[in-house]
C-alpha cells in the first residue's frame, strides 16, 4: 500500500468515529452559557471584556461569522475543549475515484476527438477498456495531478 493510500486510509477511520451533534439555533456558546446559569454580564467579565462584545460573539457563532480563536476562548472560559474537524460528505477514496474518471474522460475525449475526425475511431469497447485503464494509472499515480 502506497502513502498516499494509507494516509486516506487513516483519514477515513479517524473521522468515521467522529459524532457531530447538530449546533443548536442559538449556538453553543449561549446553549452551554445558560445551562450553566452565567449571565452574559459574568461571562464577559471573566473574559475581560463588555457584556455586548459576549452577545455580539455568541450572536456570530449563531451566524458562522465567529473566529476559532474566539470560539476558543470563550469556550476555555466556559471550561469547555472546542473540536474542529472537517468531514468529508462521500468517503475520500470516492472522490479520488471520481476525479480519476473525470480527467480520464476529458484527456480520452480530446484523443478521440482527433481519432474521429481522422476516421479512426475504435470501437465503444476499446473505448471503455481504454478509460478503465487510463483510471487506473491515474489512481496508482501521484493523485496531486489529478486537481491541476
Amino acid at each position: 500500500m502506497n502513502t498516499q493510500s494509507l494516509r486516506l486510509e487513516q483519514i477515513e477511520r479517524a473521522v468515521a468515529q467522529v459524532v457531530v451533534p447538530v449546533r443548536p439555533a442559538s449556538g453553543w456558546l449561549h446553549v452551554i452559557r445558560s445551562a450553566l446559569g452565567i449571565t452574559t454580564r459574568q461571562l464577559a467579565a471573566q473574559l475581560g471584556m463588555g457584556q455586548s462584545s459576549l452577545v455580539a460573539l455568541e450572536k456570530s457563532e449563531a451566524e458562522d461569522r465567529i473566529t476559532l480563536q474566539s470560539l476558543r476562548k470563550v469556550a476555555d472560559a466556559l471550561d469547555c475543549d472546542l473540536h474542529y474537524a472537517l468531514i468529508p460528505r462521500t468517503p475520500l477514496i470516492q472522490r479520488i475515484e471520481n476525479r480519476a474518471e473525470q480527467v480520464a474522460n476529458e484527456r480520452l475525449s480530446r484523443v478521440l476527438h482527433s481519432m474521429r475526425l481522422e476516421d479512426q475511431a475504435p470501437t465503444n469497447q476499446v473505448d471503455e477498456r481504454e478509460l478503465g485503464q487510463l483510471k487506473r494509472k491515474l489512481i496508482d499515480g501521484n493523485w496531486r495531478r489529478l486537481w491541476s
